[in-house]
């Protein structure tokens, strides 16, 4: 029995993954795109709005000794 290979590609934009697509239909080689993502949209989302919040100047920064005092 022959062992698949698995490729996994991350295209950053949409005519990526359409070339992609079409390169593998003209070899004929099977694929499939996942439809799911692994993390949580809600997760996703309070990440995004602390980098928003962070870029609009209500980020604290702290040392590395600031930081090591708060987790004694």
């Amino acid at each position: 029995m022959k062992t698949q290979n698995i490729l996994i590609a991350h295209p950053s934009n949409e005519q990526e993954l359409n070339t992609i697509k079409a390169f593998f239909e003209a070899l004929k080689i099977k694929f499939e795109v996942a439809k799911d993502t692994p993390y949580d949209p809600v997760f996703v989302a309070k990440i995004e709005r602390g980098r928003e919040d962070y870029e609009n100047g209500k980020g604290v920064t702290f040392s590395i000794d600031e930081l090591n005092q708060l987790c004694k």
